[in-house]
């Protein structure tokens, strides 16, 4: 199960110099992005996050009391995409956040941002470039996958994602692989039905935080091998810089512009149901772009939204 889209009109010159993957992006169909309300309960104003946790039962549908709730949904997601114009589509998409970050729990987040964000480690940790997925970030993955594993295990089960988009930065691509495994995904890599797409353009804010640095292109491919990499994804980090890190709005056009990819050129006509797993500020700036209402979404979260994309 999936959801997350966007659109903004937000001025792309605001964005700093992009790796030619990025730049392809902005040359992708404009789309206006409008959520689908009434499905989720965390798409309803009312709902308080804190409430709801991280994965909650049938991923937070609403109307989940049914023998064939999932049935249900699938039929009503059909009846809106048969009767939308063809510049116009439908899409659930299922984003999962990640962020484990110990340093900042430990030292506290003013001096995690003043001081200790901007080294590589103390001593103790190494956060930097790109820290690596923790022992508790495995567990709230696995917490993940389990809630994927009960769904799909009821007699009318979940649709499963046709496409899954993942950040390049380690914990997000180990979140992805952790969740999927035994779902979609095989321990070998050999038999995964269907192959994660890497996109550069889902990565965290870029910028002074060395976590969010992200590694090499050579070491995207030999740690995740079953993964595919986006064409012009370059081998080096050519985005990030120790005395800039992306204000909202520049991050805003990043996804926005990366989102008009996944709509524009990745997603086939079978494509309604999609998954992207990323960090919270990334997934929090999708959310801003589309329109979404502000939602605090636990560590190692689901976020479904069905999303109305309409071609410009």
């Amino acid at each position: 199960m999936v959801s997350f889209v966007a659109l903004a009109s937000l001025a792309i010159s605001a964005i700093p110099a992009m790796s030619a993957s990025i730049q392809f992006g902005l040359k992708s169909t404009n789309f206006t992005y409008e959520v689908v309300s009434g499905y989720f309960i965390q798409t309803n104003p009312d709902t308080n996050p804190s409430s709801v946790g991280p994965n909650p039962p049938a991923f937070g549908l609403i109307a989940n009391t049914s023998a064939t709730y999932w049935s249900d949904f699938k039929a009503n997601i059909t009846k809106l995409q048969k009767s939308a114009p063809k510049h116009v589509k439908y899409a659930i998409l299922t984003a999962f956040e990640r962020l484990d970050n110990v340093a900042e729990s430990v030292y506290g987040t003013a001096a995690w941002d003043d001081y200790w964000s901007k080294l590589n480690g103390d001593g103790n940790m190494t956060w930097g470039p790109n820290a690596l997925l923790t022992d508790l970030g495995k567990q709230q993955a696995q917490l993940a996958h389990n809630t994927w594993v009960t769904e799909l295990a009821k007699s009318d089960p979940v649709p499963l994602p046709t496409k899954l988009f993942s950040s390049p930065m380690s914990r997000a691509a180990s979140t992805l692989d952790i969740t999927f495994t035994g779902i979609l995904l095989t321990e070998s890599g050999k038999n995964d039905k269907v192959a994660p797409y890497v996109m550069e353009g889902l990565r965290e804010v870029i910028g002074v935080h060395t976590c969010d640095k992200r590694r090499t292109r050579s070491y995207i491919r030999e740690t995740y091998s079953d993964f595919n990499i986006e064409p012009g994804f370059t081998e080096e980090d050519e985005l990030w810089t120790a005395d800039h890190r992306d204000t909202d709005a520049e991050t805003d056009a990043r996804l926005k512009a990366t989102l008009d990819t996944i709509f524009g050129r990745l997603l086939g006509s079978k494509d309604t149901f999609i998954s992207v797993t990323a960090h919270s500020g990334a997934i929090s700036s999708a959310l801003r772009v589309l329109g979404h209402r502000a939602y605090s979404l636990p560590t190692g979260g689901v976020i479904p939204v069905v999303i109305k994309a309409t071609a410009n």
